[in-house]
């Protein structure tokens, strides 16, 4: 006789044995198989609030991990080009953010100060007190910004396609999200990033 007609035997007697069991306790609770189908809906159902419960743990642990350690970025548009060009996957650590502060030519992740569902890859280029030397492509006169407290000021590295601070201005502080410091992909640029590309400005310049 084979494995499988010997397991299929094993699994019928078990279920004899516990069809009769069942109907010696039970009395008159009703037929075996309303028992049979409340034991299989409690271990359906037990299993399914553990399976749920793991994964609003784990959900938890990685959302704690990305607001406060860090993670794995791709940013998205040209304005960081040639440091950091579309569909990049890079590394983003949040510590810096939260007890050595963010300093000048960091790039940072931060929520866009006009549209705060999405979040914006740009350079650190003034801190509060700095005064920065700037215009906007469409302007002809460049204009003396000062950077107030608690915000910073943030350009991005293609100057000629990027919406910064020279548009909405100062960002507070707490719009920061995290510090890139790490390029993953592509491998060709895999390392850290330099703090600041050669050839950009610096504050008051």
């Amino acid at each position: 006789m084979s494995f499988m007609k010997l397991k299929a035997i094993s699994i019928l007697l078990t279920v004899i044995n516990f069809i009769n069991n069942n109907n010696k306790k039970s009395g008159d609770q009703g037929p075996w198989w309303q028992s049979l189908h409340r034991t299989m809906l409690r271990g359906i159902l037990g299993k399914t609030f553990r399976l749920v419960g793991y994964t609003i743990q784990y959900a938890c642990i990685a959302h704690c991990a990305f607001e406060y350690v860090g993670g794995v970025v791709m940013c998205s548009g040209p304005s960081m080009e040639p440091t950091i060009q579309n569909s990049d996957i890079v590394c983003a650590e949040n510590l810096s953010r939260h007890f050595y502060g963010i300093q000048r030519g960091d790039i940072v992740i931060a929520k866009s100060p006009s549209d705060p569902k999405s979040n914006i890859c740009k350079r650190v280029i003034g801190l509060e007190g700095d005064k920065i030397l700037t215009s906007r492509p469409s302007d002809f006169f460049k204009s003396h910004n000062y950077v107030p407290t608690g915000h910073v000021w943030l350009e991005g590295d293609n100057l000629q396609n990027s919406t910064d601070s020279r548009y909405y201005g100062p960002v507070p502080y707490g719009l920061i999200r995290g510090r890139i410091f790490f390029k993953i992909w592509p491998l060709s640029d895999f390392g850290f990033l330099r703090d600041s590309p050669n050839g950009h400005r610096s504050p008051g310049d």
